[in-house]
């Protein structure tokens, strides 16, 4: 599986000279050309955004916008409110609700899905949105064969029973595949981009910087290096408060900051953290924080390492030596919420009521002292790969002296480090973690079953035959509320015997102008807006 860093999103807001050219359908029934964000007047820089245009800063310009190819959530939101999804993520959770799909069904084996399509749903060019438009999409996609068919290799069939019912079979059972659908890459695209076919391409080459959906948005214009434009699709059932958005390409994150003060622009991507708490004393900006799903965390070898960590009350002791307050200050500037289990808060599956590890330095000496682990040393590895990590590993270093253990610093190059992860060489190890889809499956699978030790997922080398029959269990059945039922009882044991110290989520920030109203972050859709409940 693909492991997406998720990097934290912003928008930067265009100044008042495209007034008239926003409140237009077409820059072509102008009397005049539009200007471009670089060609405004410098007397108006001072002036606000106009209330149905959006002007968000990015950092950077975009690759390949095809959802075929990319799995870049930079290049996803600008895709993702152009193509409508058989199923969407709900709000801000990551439970899906019906999106072109009005219903569907799951046969008892597990194996295949029905879905039942909305009528009336058409592309921008008023062609309507078909169970053929669907089939095309997942055949392209897998003939495509790039990123995201990995994770839809597990169909076997795709079938056009009638105009509005569309049928999946599997080659085998995937509990997750309905959340799959409301990724990017689940975006059902035009069929005829094969009109625009170069050599056997499938469409590639024109969908790199054009879009062919039925969302409520659709690529205007792109303009390389300075600005991509989006305007509301015509044939779109929803018709959004927000006519145009404006995706800035300002790469001097201090330009962005000096913009989103002055009004010009209504949400900045690229400000750094040490200039966030700044922005907050600010009476025209709020500056969004939310836990993200991305978390970071210690493996304890509980099997290859030190003999001591076979010991769960040693392993225990470890986590109660953890100040984790003092450690998100130290590291990440306070923008991070103590995880609360291995499944993070924000996906479903997690446990408000799940037991959570608090500094105790005299719990931590008792329960050694019961282990019979005195003047324990241990190894912590770790690499450059993140920024944080150096600091990390000291915070880390000193917690565990608070308890009698000394923590020898084990510093390698990345690439050495993984492969020292994959064969067990260490003691403790930092690590961070992030889904690619919304199932606990992702956390619960990947960690503790003892088929997945190393790289692969458990990178505790823990096992408990009890938690390997649960978590296989949950992914043999599709049923949500009987899944979490295993997934939380696997949960309750391996926080007892703690083979990972769970440290953190990496909160989400985003600096806004409090003028921007109906903003709702989604864990799942990191870095994409939901443009179309959005006003100003």
């Amino acid at each position: 599986m693909k492991r997406r860093w998720y990097s934290l999103l912003f928008v930067v807001c265009m100044v008042s000279s495209f007034v008239l050219a926003a409140c237009s359908s077409s820059t072509t029934s102008q009397p005049a050309p539009e200007p471009s964000p670089t060609e405004q007047p410098a007397e108006q820089t001072t002036q606000k955004t106009p209330s149905d245009t959006l002007m968000v800063a990015i950092s950077a310009d975009q690759g390949t916008l095809d959802p075929a190819v990319t799995m870049d959530n930079s290049a996803w939101k600008i895709t993702y409110p152009a193509y409508q999804r058989l199923v969407e993520y709900d709000g801000a959770t990551t439970v899906v609700k019906p999106g072109l799909a009005k219903e569907w069904k799951l046969s008892d084996d597990g194996l295949t899905w029905t879905f039942h399509l909305q009528e009336g749903n058409k592309f921008a060019d008023g062609t309507e949105v078909t169970a053929e438009a669907v089939k095309f999409t997942f055949e392209r996609t897998l003939k495509i064969k790039n990123g995201p068919a990995e994770t839809y290799s597990v169909i076997k069939e795709v079938k056009a029973e009638d105009p509005y019912t569309v049928t999946f079979v599997l080659s085998e059972n995937f509990p997750p595949f309905l959340s799959t659908l409301a990724a990017n890459y689940g975006g059902i695209v035009n069929p005829k981009v094969m009109e625009k076919e170069q050599g056997g391409d499938l469409g590639q080459a024109f969908l790199a910087d054009h879009t062919m959906g039925s969302g409520p948005y659709q690529l205007d214009e792109w303009k390389k290096g300075e600005y991509i434009k989006l305007t509301v699709n015509p044939n779109s059932p929803v018709q959004p408060a927000i006519k145009t958005v404006y995706f800035k390409i300002i790469p001097d994150p201090t330009a962005q900051r000096l913009e989103l003060e002055k009004g010009d622009i209504d949400i900045a991507e690229g400000i750094p953290v040490e200039q966030l708490k700044a922005l907050k004393d600010s009476a025209n900006i709020d500056v969004l924080q939310e836990p993200s799903l991305f978390v970071d965390y210690v493996y304890i070898n509980s099997s290859k390492g030190n003999p001591a960590l076979k010991d769960p009350k040693v392993r225990q002791a470890l986590s109660y030596a953890v100040d984790y307050e003092a450690l998100t200050q130290a590291v990440q500037e306070g923008y991070a919420t103590q995880m609360q289990g291995p499944i993070p808060k924000g996906l479903w599956g997690h446990d408000e009521t799940a037991f959570q590890y608090r500094h105790d330095v005299d719990k931590a000496k008792s329960l050694l002292g019961e282990a019979g682990a005195a003047n324990l040393t241990l190894n912590l590895l770790y690499s450059d790969n993140k920024p944080w990590w150096e600091t990390e590993a000291l915070t880390l270093q000193a917690f565990m002296a608070d308890i009698g253990v000394k923590l020898n610093l084990q510093k390698v190059a990345y690439a050495t480090m993984r492969e020292m992860i994959d064969k067990g060489e260490f003691d403790l190890c930092l690590g961070v973690w992030s889904p690619d889809f919304g199932d606990p499956y992702m956390f619960m699978n990947y960690w503790f079953d003892s088929n997945n030790f190393g790289l692969a997922g458990n990178r505790a080398f823990y096992k408990n035959d009890q938690v390997d029959q649960m978590i296989r269990k949950a992914t043999s059945i599709n049923d949500q509320q009987e899944r979490t039922k295993l997934y939380q009882e696997a949960q309750k044991i391996v926080i007892e015997e703690a083979p990972y110290i769970y440290l953190y989520q990496k909160d989400f920030l985003l600096p806004v102008s409090k003028n921007v109203k109906g903003f709702v972050y989604n864990p799942m859709l990191e870095g994409i807006y939901n443009l179309a409940e959005m006003s100003k």
